[in-house]
């Protein structure tokens, strides 16, 4: 007997206002960003209202910044992922604050810093070299007066003790790519945090986080995409897009019990909330 052939559901069917937010995407990594008109087209479709774009590096803020220009429901999030930090030199931290504060005074696109965090799952980059970075990104957060994006994976407790160390309890931080069981959700809402939940939620192993996301309060709950990675079900395999926004809302607001609808624009308007836009 053969495989039952996938079924890949437009996100327009859901027939969801224009209220929703992509808190988390990577529109300027390919495959995304060969169509990235068509891909900015679908997400309004879909009833994707804002979206933040992550920037990585000056050279990637410099190269792509401008096509954003006219795109006022598009706002910035920029920093340092620390799997780059074998490619940087000593002067990126100064340029990214420099980047900053000029954007400050000029455009206001970026609207929190980040992803910056620990990553230990790829074992190229030293745990110290990531540490030292993460605080040095934290301390010019602080300086520019910005909101965190928060990127661990298989580092929860050092990245926590660092947040901790530095001053960040109550600070406006964002745990982005959310995939812990419902104890860290737990420590994370107990410093004042919010949390982003993405579309491997839908995934029929990820239980725990589906668990976990009964005891977020409502009121700090993000989605996103991290497109191009992590589509949900039903287009996992295939690259994600802020369009895809809408399944996630789906699964949620099934868990949760309450309509999508309702849960879309409570999430959309906790990330404009959060990162200060409209």
């Amino acid at each position: 007997m053969g495989h039952k052939k996938k079924v890949y559901i437009d996100p327009k069917t859901l027939n969801l206002p224009l209220v929703g937010c992509d808190s988390h995407a990577h529109i300027v990594t390919p495959p995304l960003w060969e169509e990235r008109d068509e891909v900015l087209l679908r997400a309004k479709e879909a009833g994707v209202r804002t979206i933040g774009e992550v920037l990585l590096g000056h050279k990637q803020y410099i190269e792509h910044k401008d096509y954003f220009d006219d795109k006022e429901h598009v706002f910035f999030i920029y920093g340092l992922h620390p799997t780059d930090l074998l490619e940087i030199d000593a002067g990126e931290t100064e340029r990214i604050y420099e980047d900053i504060m000029r954007d400050k005074k000029e455009k206001r696109k970026i609207r929190a810093v980040g992803e910056i965090g620990l990553d230990y799952y790829w074992k190229e980059v030293p745990h110290a070299l990531q540490q030292e970075y993460f605080i040095k990104m934290l301390a010019l957060a602080k300086q520019c007066a910005l909101p965190v994006v928060i990127h661990s994976r298989d580092a929860f407790e050092d990245t926590v003790n660092i947040l901790l160390e530095q001053g960040f309890h109550d600070y406006p931080l964002l745990w982005h790519c959310f995939d812990r069981d419902r104890e860290c959700a737990e420590i994370v809402l107990s410093h004042g945090w919010h949390i982003s939940v993405p579309g491997s939620v839908t995934y029929k192993a990820n239980a725990h986080v589906r668990e976990a996301l009964k005891i977020i309060d409502r009121e700090r709950l993000l989605l996103e995409t991290d497109s191009p990675y992590l589509s949900p079900e039903p287009w996992r395999g295939k690259p994600n897009e802020p369009a895809f926004t809408v399944f996630t809302a789906e699964c949620v607001a099934k868990e949760l019990e309450v309509g999508t609808a309702e849960l879309w624009e409570q999430c959309g308007n906790n990330a404009r909330r959060f990162f200060g836009v409209e």
